[in-house]
């Protein structure tokens, strides 16, 4: 059977997810100060952590949504969520895609979606070309990013962490 665009998408956000949920999990069992790490920047000129998993959140879950209207924008706003508040936009990101039909996703194939940043700078891509070469990217970078801010201060991480939940045979 070939891979499907809800394996590349749906199941790989997933794993992502459920890769970033746990170690948000024990980011918050580590006895660090969770109101910094939700500030935490790699350098000055970055985003913070909680944008970096508010990112995660929009290029999965959101990102599908975005498809379905034909349209995705950059979030319009940072909220200063909590680090227990992330926690929950994640948690309710993977029910979000839980709640996906194989079937409601393979339809999107083919739909013209347009990325657009601002007035006049606009991107098209099909589904399939913006999911799988502009979310996907954008998902693995931030939490890329997350995981690497808990790792730095400390937080008991590893490579298996990151990989989340594998598609194993069986």
């Amino acid at each position: 059977m070939a891979i499907s665009l809800y394996d590349v998408t749906v199941r790989s956000f997933l794993q992502t997810l459920g890769a970033v949920a746990g170690f948000l999990d024990k980011g918050a069992g580590a006895g660090l100060d969770l109101a910094e790490i939700a500030e935490a920047r790699v350098a000055p000129d970055m985003l913070p952590f909680r944008f970096q998993i508010q990112s995660v959140v929009h290029h999965s879950l959101e990102a599908i949504e975005g498809v379905k209207k034909g349209l995705f924008l950059p979030p319009s706003d940072i909220p200063a969520h909590s680090y227990g508040e992330l926690q929950g936009l994640v948690a309710g990101a993977i029910a979000g895609l839980k709640a996906l039909t194989r079937e409601e996703v393979e339809a999107l194939q083919g739909k013209e979606v347009i990325f657009q940043l601002g007035k006049d700078f606009k991107l098209p891509f099909t589904a399939e070309g913006f999911l799988t070469s502009f979310s996907l990217p954008n998902l693995h970078f931030h939490a890329t990013v997350a995981y690497g801010l808990l790792r730095a201060r400390g937080v008991k991480l590893g490579k298996r962490d990151y990989l989340g939940a594998m598609w194993l045979k069986g």
